[in-house]
């Protein structure tokens, strides 16, 4: 299966509650939570550090910090979860929901361009699915922007 990663905003008792009772269809009940962004098994985190380091490169600004790093572990949700969940620091959601819109391109460019550095080229036919999971990312943080939490649920 490998790693499902999925990032969601609202009240984190309510994530808690979805992660333990392994319901997380229930992520996409837009009445419970702002936002959702299901990552599947499809990339590794610190594709979101280099996506950090590309929104630092185009805006030459010092945010948002490597996602890694905006991440801090929480109380898992019961012996019946096996998913690790960790909160995420708001600073790193409210830096990617700023960037610019005129600047997504050059960021998306510049992420597309250290991932290349870090895991070799890719295939001309997956870099529209990047630029769009780019989108997706800063989509997902302007919806939970203002949420009260926003947390990572990820496991192996």
């Amino acid at each position: 299966m490998g790693l499902v990663m999925d990032l969601v905003a609202g009240d984190s008792r309510e994530i808690l509650l979805v992660v333990a009772m392994d319901e997380l269809a229930a992520f996409d009940d837009r009445g419970r939570f702002p936002a959702h962004l299901a990552f599947g098994g499809a990339i590794d985190p610190t594709w979101l550090d280099l996506f950090s380091q590309a929104v630092r490169s185009v805006s030459g600004r010092d945010e948002p910090r490597d996602f890694l790093d905006a991440r801090a572990e929480l109380d898992g949700p019961g012996e019946a979860g096996d998913r690790t969940v960790e909160r995420i620091d708001p600073t790193w959601i409210d830096a990617i929901a700023r960037l610019d819109d005129h600047d997504l391109d050059a960021v998306t460019g510049r992420w597309i361009d250290l991932l290349q550095d870090e895991i070799g080229d890719f295939p001309r036919e997956e870099k529209p699915a990047i630029r769009k999971f780019a989108g997706d990312i800063v989509a997902f943080a302007r919806a939970a922007d203002h949420a009260p939490a926003v947390i990572l649920a990820w496991s192996l």
